[in-house]
């Protein structure tokens, strides 16, 4: 589900330039395709964790058309999925708090995007937001 879309592009130094066309402030650059794009997994991970601390909603990956997706890790993908719960349920961090049972500076912390957090709080949060988490693995492409 948040499986962005990247362009990537040779720039004049040789080194492939990374953008977003749905987050227009983030870029990034590699030396070559794979480190462009493991780069762009950081990249993305930074400006989505902006948007998480600013309470603002995330935008749908638009389609990749083609291109080259990245895709955050699954712990920070979990976490957005609480965010997102969060934003359309319009529950704030201290009611997500009090549903649980728990101190603020903890959903302050499974809020935080690059803070390990255990599974079973994520499941928790979720399920306090009405949600539950389903884990699908497949065959590597």
């Amino acid at each position: 589900m948040w499986n962005y879309p990247v362009d990537l592009a040779e720039d004049t130094n040789a080194t492939i330039l990374v953008a977003f066309p749905d987050f227009p402030e983030a870029h990034t650059f590699g030396d070559d395709r794979e480190e462009a794009l493991m780069r762009a997994i950081d990249a993305l991970e930074t400006v989505l964790e902006d948007y998480v601390d600013g309470q603002r909603d995330l935008p749908r990956p638009s389609a990749a058309a083609g291109r080259p997706t990245v895709t955050p890790s699954a712990q920070v993908c979990i976490k957005l999925d609480v965010h997102a719960a969060m934003r359309s349920g319009r529950v704030g961090k201290a009611e997500l708090a009090r549903r649980l049972g728990w101190p603020l500076a903890q959903v302050n912390r499974l809020l935080t995007l690059r803070h390990a957090t255990r599974m079973d709080l994520m499941e928790a949060a979720l399920a306090a937001l009405g949600k539950r988490l389903e884990i699908t693995v497949r065959d590597a492409a």
